[in-house]
């Protein structure tokens, strides 16, 4: 199986930035190691399998070919879109946030 090539877009890569932060500063000395290790699980497995993840919040922001992926066990969602061989991830959420509130909150790609 080839894998296919993963673009981490500006807004993903500040998400990313900020939770691993918040893990750093939650007292819990390796909270960011693993939640680094999970990351790393959920982008190979999208890259892996390009159309999975759920297409709920595509539904709910008007955006087609939108889909999420959990980073299990922590309770962020990756978002991403596939043209062609490349995926684009768009965003990594908490996923107790209010999602539509914070993707429009901020440019997906500014």
């Amino acid at each position: 199986m080839t894998r296919g090539r993963l673009v981490l877009r500006a807004a993903a890569r500040r998400d990313l930035a900020e939770a691993v932060s918040s893990c750093r500063s939650s007292g819990d000395r390796g909270a960011a190691r693993r939640f680094g290790d999970a990351l790393e699980r959920a982008l190979r497995r999208i890259a892996d399998n390009p159309g999975i993840g759920s297409t709920r919040y595509g539904r709910e922001l008007d955006l087609p070919g939108l889909r999420s992926w959990r980073v299990r066990p922590f309770p962020h969602l990756i978002f991403c879109a596939t043209e062609g061989e490349t995926t684009h991830v768009w965003r990594i959420l908490h996923g107790r946030r209010d999602i539509p509130a914070s993707w429009r909150g901020r440019s997906a790609d500014a």
